[in-house]
């Protein structure tokens, strides 16, 4: 059985990564029994009109969320024992901020027609939250598409010149129109949506469910 998973996203999003590593572990726990996935990512910019220095995220999660100290630092918490247990190491620390990610997301568009979305989502996920770098950093996404085995050249003049800035918008409009508005969100085969960082068995039903369906 194969299943295309959509997966709408941003590289500043801790629970995409999380989501990712969940959906991983529930193909790793069904072993042979396992559907084939085609995974596509898909842009989402939690914060569009971030200015391109970033903000100290503490100071964003107040102002945005209400967020208190001791609440971003229980988060904090969280999100690395969980991260640990998923094999993804966060590294925050008190002068984390947080960055406008359009750029990244017009890489992404670059990346995907040469296969490797994946690859480099993965590779921006580390740059942020592993190496705390600037994602609207041009030097920084270069160096970050290099990592990934692209040309981080070539990367460097994509952005330069903007090709996929109206594309990016653009797919950005149509996943809101069909009434995505948080992330991560999981689409299978364009039929079942699951929601936020589910664990793996919520995964596995809806593979199951999708199975079901095939066979109907």
């Amino acid at each position: 059985m194969s299943i295309r998973i959509d997966i709408v996203s941003d590289v500043v999003c801790p629970w995409c990564i999380v989501g990712y590593r969940k959906l991983q572990r529930a193909l790793e726990q069904l072993g042979d029994a396992a559907p084939e996935v085609t995974v596509r990512w898909h842009p989402f910019e939690l914060n569009p009109h971030m200015p391109p220095e970033g903000q100290d995220l503490r100071e964003h999660l107040r102002e945005k969320y209400g967020t208190s100290v001791e609440q971003s630092r229980g988060v904090r918490q969280r999100l690395t024992a969980i991260g640990a247990e998923l094999g993804f190491a966060f590294d925050f620390n008190d002068e984390m901020r947080i960055y406008n990610t359009f750029r990244a997301h017009q890489l992404l568009a670059w990346a995907d027609e040469q296969g490797q979305t994946t690859a480099l989502e993965l590779a921006l996920f580390e740059t942020y939250f592993k190496r705390q770098q600037n994602l609207y950093d041009i030097g920084v996404l270069g160096e970050t598409a290099a990592r990934a085995g692209l040309d981080g050249a070539q990367a460097e003049r994509v952005l330069h010149d903007q090709i996929y800035s109206d594309a990016v918008r653009t797919h950005e409009r149509e996943w809101l129109h069909k009434g995505v508005h948080a992330v991560p969100t999981f689409v299978l085969d364009d039929r079942y949506l699951i929601p936020g960082a589910q664990d793996p068995e919520v995964f596995i039903d809806a593979f199951g469910r999708v199975s079901r369906d095939n066979v109907a």
